[in-house]
């Protein structure tokens, strides 16, 4: 079984004809929890997504006399990115200096060897 909970609002809060429906659309098998919140006008329901669909709900709570608006992500959205500065052109950080004349030479990490 696999639990999904979707959330919808509505536009009108349900008759008592329309909440005796969604009390019977509880009956429905694969409809696990049914929340009614009136005070932010949304509908959240817990379904077993093996059975049944989003659309399947949506339709099931539109027939039971829900008026329903949108459906609401229950996920919130992702912060803005913050664009990184931009940084200065990169000086190589190993400077190499040479005698007028003579070829420049890296810098050796190993040690000298005394004669």
């Amino acid at each position: 079984m696999t639990t999904v909970e979707v959330l919808y609002s509505y536009a009108a809060h349900p008759s008592e004809a329309a909440m005796l429906a969604l009390g019977n659309t509880r009956e429905i098998y694969g409809i696990r929890r049914i929340k009614l919140d009136a005070a932010a006008k949304t509908i959240r329901v817990e379904y077993d997504a093996t059975r049944l669909s989003r659309v399947l709900v949506a339709n099931l709570l539109r027939r039971a006399g829900i008026n329903i608006t949108e459906e609401i992500s229950l996920i919130p959205p992702l912060p803005e990115a913050i664009p990184a500065p931009a940084s200065a052109p990169v000086q190589p950080s190993v400077a190499t200096t040479a005698a007028p004349g003579s070829a420049a030479q890296p810098p050796s990490s190993a040690p000298a060897l005394a004669k």
